[in-house]
């Protein structure tokens, strides 16, 4: 099986052994596309391309690895990086973007949310959809009368370029226009234009997609003003989409799954089972928590999501996150505060605490529980004896706040009882992150001998189109856990070190007024 996660600075191709699921990859810095942030509301990448040589020389790179061939391959895979909100609209002869990638953390059309949240038509909705639900009691009607635009959706972002790109403009007029995520994108390139779909789980993550009726929302397409014309047909996540075009690899290789990022992660870490939780920190952190065949009403901090759909199953799942986790810790390297990530533990270790230093990891705004775009990264309570190793253990420290605020949140609204935890995603390496996150919410949390789940999930899913494994059992025999975090320390111990932090992270809020 071959694999491709892209993201904005690198694309991984694995090749994956069905047996064991190990993987031969290779890391290629710089080959698909390159992060923009000229302006503080916009995230983007620049305009990707997918080149037969850049294809074809990293697939080459994981057969030689593996010692195989490309006629011996059964299966691709793809499965977007960072959150699938990351999207571009092409059009639907060439695909050559319009635009560049926009990214999740994007805040570009937080007027638009303003706006949209603000308007007579969102009251009329919501108050109409508790109504509804007073007299028949539906989850969806619930689900409908809390609903809110967010800046992370995909919907008020596209809404923005509709309106503010004439090319697009253009476009939609001559129906010629078509909106994806990375994977839909991809998808269409690599079968030179010949399939234009995506997957239930990706449709999910766009703020477009009702997870009740499994289909494109006619009501909050209509309330965005976004043609249904420009959204893509909506598949199973395990499903056969097509083949890789012969001349990009030699052979055309059947594309058998499309899954969102942190969807394919929750499937790596074989999270099955309703009230199974998966603690996702990479670029930002998501927690996720397995809530059964039926889409969960939150308050407004969790959203539901599509986990993935195989032939008649359904999972379905709630999400909360955090912006800012592995861009934190990247941004302090930038600094020089270290040489290298891993340094970080060790750093974090050599002290007692922060010496009352803390640090907001809001770049881009802060997410569930406080929901503020306008609030400001900073630290709080520096001194003259403050050192870099106080700086970053106040980084640190700060992810493990996030993860407990995600947590109290997802018990708050979500009336599941957790059955297990399990830790994924690039900084899940640092142990002193881990281990101060299962003493703040007195939980075991088990990491796994692999990291990057997303891959690993998307393999998955592969090889249960095409009859690899029979069932999730067989995987979940795969699964290998490296060791297990159990509380070492009580929560009140860290009481007042929490306090003073959310107090920081107040101070921070509303920062930026010019939104």
């Amino acid at each position: 099986m071959l694999s491709n996660q892209p993201g904005t600075s690198d694309s991984h191709f694995r090749r994956h052994r069905p047996k064991t699921l190990k993987r031969c990859s290779r890391w290629r810095r710089g080959s698909h596309s390159d992060a923009v942030c000229g302006h503080r509301k916009r995230r983007s990448a620049k305009k990707p391309v997918v080149r037969k040589d850049y294809s074809a020389d990293a697939g080459a790179v994981c057969f030689s690895r593996a010692g195989v061939g490309a006629k011996t391959i059964a299966m691709f895979e793809g499965v977007p990086r960072l959150l699938t909100c990351f999207w571009v609209i092409f059009p639907r002869k060439t695909g050559v973007p319009f635009h560049n990638f926009i990214s999740w953390q994007d805040t570009r059309a937080s007027e638009s949310v303003k706006s949209l949240n603000n308007s007579l038509l969102m009251k009329l909705l919501q108050n109409s959809c508790r109504l509804l639900h007073l007299v028949s009691r539906s989850q969806r009607m619930l689900t409908m009368s809390r609903f809110v635009f967010t800046t992370q959706q995909a919907c008020p972002r596209l809404m923005w370029v509709l309106q503010n790109v004439p090319e697009v403009q253009k476009a939609v007029e001559e129906d010629n226009c078509c909106f994806g995520t990375i994977d839909t994108w991809l998808l269409h390139k690599l079968t030179k234009g010949s399939v234009y779909a995506t997957d239930v789980s990706n449709a999910s993550t766009t703020g477009c997609f009702d997870p009740f009726k499994m289909c494109w929302s006619g009501l909050i397409t209509f309330m965005t003003s976004i043609p249904l014309s420009v959204l893509p047909p909506v598949k199973d996540t395990s499903y056969h989409f097509g083949s890789v075009d012969e001349e990009i690899f030699g052979v055309p290789i059947p594309i058998t799954a499309l899954v969102g990022d942190q969807q394919a992660a929750m499937f790596g870490e074989c999270c099955f089972h309703r009230g199974d939780v998966k603690l996702t920190m990479g670029t930002g952190t998501f927690l996720d928590i397995n809530t059964g065949n039926r889409p969960q009403h939150t308050l407004g901090g969790f959203y539901p999501l599509v986990g993935w759909k195989i032939g008649q199953e359904i999972v379905c799942l709630a999400e909360g996150n955090a912006g800012d986790t592995g861009t934190a810790i990247l941004w302090a390297q930038k600094l020089d505060l270290f040489t290298d990530a891993a340094e970080t533990e060790k750093m974090a270790k050599s002290l007692e605490d922060s010496e009352g230093v803390y640090f907001v990891p809001s770049f881009s705004g802060l997410q569930a529980p406080l929901n503020d775009p306008c609030a400001c990264a900073a630290f709080m309570g520096l001194k003259p004896s403050t050192s870099k190793y106080h700086l970053v253990r106040a980084i640190l420290e700060s992810i493990a706040y996030r993860n407990k605020q995600l947590y109290e949140l997802m018990q708050k609204e979500i009336d599941i009882p957790v059955t297990t935890i399990r830790a994924d995603g690039g900084v899940c390496k640092n142990g002193f992150v881990m281990q101060m996150t299962s003493d703040l919410i007195n939980e075991n949390i088990d990491r796994p001998t692999d990291f990057d789940m997303s891959c690993l999930g998307a393999a998955s899913l592969a090889g249960l189109a095409v009859g690899f494994w029979n069932d999730k059992e067989e995987l979940q025999k795969l699964r290998k856990s490296e060791m297990v975090f159990r509380p070492q320390k009580k929560c009140q111990e860290y009481a007042l070190h929490m306090e003073n932090w959310v107090k920081a992270v107040k101070r921070s809020m509303n920062w930026y007024t010019n939104m």
